[in-house]
């Protein structure tokens, strides 16, 4: 093999083996490769996995008949030959005419792609006119399926990849969810449990006041174990689409002005800015909505103690959008992507509850045909935006 072999092989093996996003890679390697191999058409086929019918992947008209696409052959048939054989295949047209149209005779070339060594799609070169195959085009074919072969190889390895890391992180939040679970669970559970043992002792009697005060923190525990249980639940059915949504006329700055009410009720030194625009009406689910800003509320207060929150609404467009801002310690930029994944908490010291409410936000937000997202800047304070349709019709 000369050296100009050797550099031609490289610069090959150099762009298959690219960082670019996978379409650019075959570009630039079948460019390269039609230095060496004049073909008018290419085509790339690979096998579904699921139905195992052939999809083309990447298909290109580069010579006689770039201006005649629609009309010329990609090789769908060969291709098929080629999965079904399992092997390099060569078809020619059964007769050669000078009148006629090139593009109705084409010179194909079929060969295997493959991934760990089974055969699950085809690349196919045409030739419109000829001239036939030589040997060391088809050897130097054989060599471009090889690559390809390894470049879609490791497109797939690198997509189970990325799988098997989502579901590593979701294996994890669930682990942490159950040691979580247990935790919020045995809380309420220990303080309804040892109050109500303590007053039905008999070797001790409590005045009314001190019965009083335990029957409430028992009504109180029972209330917070009530939440967590519904919680769960309620994340399970929006995430498998079976919570039901009741749409009616809604003005936001009604809502916005009843839930900080309720809020500012039980955080008496709460510092709350309502800054509400528009009282535009759409169409939502009134409670859902309201559960989404007091979780904000309650988000703000448990992550920003003694923060002051300011609260927005606008209309911007066709939309709504609600701002929630606090100007606590903010949020790390590894963690923002994170922070609407189901079970997701964030690493504080006040880190508590089971890391289900901004999961619930996301779904009922969505299941509005809505955005929510934050911006956070650490030790500046987080924005929390939610975009909502105005038009009626969004909904259905």
């Amino acid at each position: 093999m000369d050296a100009q072999t050797v550099s031609y092989v490289n610069e090959l093996l150099k762009i298959i083996n690219g960082a670019d996003e996978t379409r650019l890679v075959i570009e630039r390697f079948l460019t390269a490769l039609r230095h060496e191999l004049v073909f008018d058409n290419v085509a790339a086929y690979l096998q579904d996995n699921e139905s195992g019918a052939l999809e083309i992947v990447y298909a290109r008209a580069v010579g006689r008949a770039k201006t005649a696409e629609a009309d010329a052959a990609w090789g769908e048939e060969i291709a098929s030959q080629v999965l079904a054989n399992k092997q390099l295949l060569l078809q020619e047209p059964t007769s050669l005419s000078a009148s006629d149209d090139r593009v109705h005779q084409p010179f194909l070339l079929g060969l295997p792609l493959h991934t760990e060594g089974v055969v699950n799609g085809a690349l196919v070169f045409v030739r419109f006119g000829g001239p036939a195959y030589a040997p060391g085009h088809i050897s130097l074919a054989a060599l471009g399926a090889s690559l390809l072969s390894l470049l879609f190889e490791r497109r797939t390895w690198r997509k189970m990849n990325e799988e098997m890391g989502k579901l590593k992180q979701q294996i994890q939040l669930q682990e942490d969810f159950v040691s979580t679970i247990s935790h919020e669970l045995r809380t309420p559970l220990g303080f309804i449990k040892g109050y109500s043992t303590s007053l039905l002792r008999d070797d001790t009697s409590w005045d009314a006041e001190t019965q009083k005060e335990f029957l409430t923190i028992i009504d109180e525990e029972a209330d917070r174990l009530s939440l967590l249980i519904e919680n769960v639940l309620e994340s399970a059915r929006l995430q498998s689409k079976t919570l039901p949504l009741r749409f009616q006329p809604l003005r936001l700055d009604a809502v916005l002005r009843d839930v900080s009410t309720r809020v500012r009720s039980r955080y008496k030194d709460l510092d709350v800015t309502l800054d509400l625009r528009s009282s535009t009406t759409i169409q939502a689910d009134g409670v859902r909505i309201a559960q989404v800003f007091e979780n904000l509320f309650n988000n703000a207060i448990k992550y920003a103690p003694g923060s002051p929150i300011i609260v927005g609404l606008k209309q911007v467009g066709h939309l709504m959008v609600v701002t929630f801002t606090d100007y606590g310690p903010g949020i790390p930029p590894e963690s923002l992507p994170l922070i609407f994944e189901r079970f997701y908490r964030l690493r504080t010291e006040n880190a508590t509850g089971t890391g289900l409410g901004l999961y619930i936000c996301k779904q009922i937000i969505e299941a509005h045909r809505g955005k929510i997202w934050a911006e956070s800047k650490p030790g500046q304070g987080t924005t929390f935006f939610i975009e909502l349709p105005v038009n009626q019709t969004a909904i259905t």
